[in-house]
């Protein structure tokens, strides 16, 4: 297990920057467009945003990010 220190400044960002990625990829997940193998490798992708997310958000803002679609584990 590793450790990290931030500051509260860098901890926002964080929130920012992940927030952001979660929203593209809920928008991309709801494309027709996109195959489903690649749809596949959007979620698991959004387990691992969204555990990290969990890690420095507030319990608010991650309920908002848990997406019926995409089971969290």
């Amino acid at each position: 297990m590793l450790g990290l220190l931030i500051s509260d400044k860098e901890q926002n960002e964080l929130e920012h920057v992940i927030k952001r990625e979660l929203e593209e990829l809920l928008l991309d997940l709801e494309d027709n467009r996109i195959d489903q193998l690649v749809k596949q490798a959007m979620r698991e992708r959004y387990k691992v945003l969204f555990r990290l997310f969990a890690r420095v958000a507030a319990e608010d803002e991650i309920k908002r990010y848990i997406p019926k679609q995409v089971k969290i584990e």
